[in-house]
Order: C-alpha cells, then sequence, then structure tokens
C-alpha cells in the first residue's frame, strides 16, 4: 500500500463538492415549516372548492328534477327518489329520459347519496347534503348545501 499523497489532482477532503448534513437538516426544516404554513390553506381551498361543486350539482340535479315534472307531471316521489332520473319508474308512460347521464350525478361530492325528500318541507321538493361531516349545520367544507 503506497501512503496518500496529496498531489495537484487531489482535492482535500474539507473542499469536496456536496452537502454536509447540517445544511442537508437545514433545508428539512426549512421544507417542514413551509408545509405547516402551507398545507391548512390548501385543505381550505380544496374545502372551498368541494362545497362550489355541491351547489353546481345541486343546481343540475334541480334542472333534471323540473324536466322530469315537465315530462311526468309530477315530481318523484319519495319512494322513487332521485334513481327515477336514470330509470324509468314502473308505470311511467311519458318519462322521457335519462335525466341525468350518469348515476354517479346522485352523489355529492363526499361521496354520499343527495338526499331527496318529496313532498319537502321547504317547497315542492327538498334536495340536500348534510356537507362533509354529514350532520345538519356546520360551517366551512361542513355546512349544508340545500335548494331552498
Amino acid at each position: 500500500m503506497s501512503p496518500r499523497r496529496s498531489g495537484p489532482g487531489r482535492i482535500p477532503r474539507s473542499r469536496r463538492p456536496g452537502f454536509t448534513l447540517v445544511e442537508l437538516l437545514v433545508v428539512l426544516v426549512i421544507l417542514g415549516l413551509l408545509a405547516a404554513v402551507a398545507a391548512p390553506q390548501a385543505m381550505r381551498y380544496l374545502g372551498g372548492a368541494k362545497q362550489d361543486a355541491a351547489k353546481l350539482q345541486l343546481q343540475g340535479l334541480a334542472t333534471a328534477i323540473d324536466l322530469y315534472r315537465l315530462d311526468v307531471g309530477r315530481y318523484p316521489s319519495r319512494e322513487e327518489g332521485l334513481a327515477a332520473l336514470t330509470q324509468r319508474p314502473p308505470g311511467q308512460e311519458r318519462w322521457n329520459g335519462p335525466y341525468v347521464r350518469k348515476a354517479e350525478q346522485l352523489q355529492d361530492p363526499w361521496g354520499r347519496p343527495w338526499r331527496y325528500r318529496a313532498p319537502g318541507e321547504n317547497g315542492p321538493y327538498d334536495l340536500f347534503s348534510l356537507g362533509a361531516d354529514d350532520r345538519q349545520g356546520g360551517a366551512g367544507e361542513d355546512r349544508d348545501v340545500t335548494s331552498w
């Protein structure tokens, strides 16, 4: 074995390119702080987006229910529910649907079926979602989305 030489082609250990452990830890701490600040903002934005999507979906379903009424002469019954918008109920000869393209449109943005009551407590029918928490009331993403 030959002894190590520090000739002109060799870079001393303290001058080699790269990152030290301390530098890497500083970068990780900075990234952690950025994530801690940005994550709540992103979640708030996504929650608001689902509320907006729910309002748009509700308007589309309300239009489909009104078209059903124009064709059939009445709103879907409570027993028929929103399924009457995708499949002809028994005995409905004037049904001219489907009034929604996909059965998935009958689910709110949180993956639960839209709630439908006919006759409604607030109008001829009530169409609503209880929001992300699936409970009445709430604020933000948990706020109810209703047709009245």
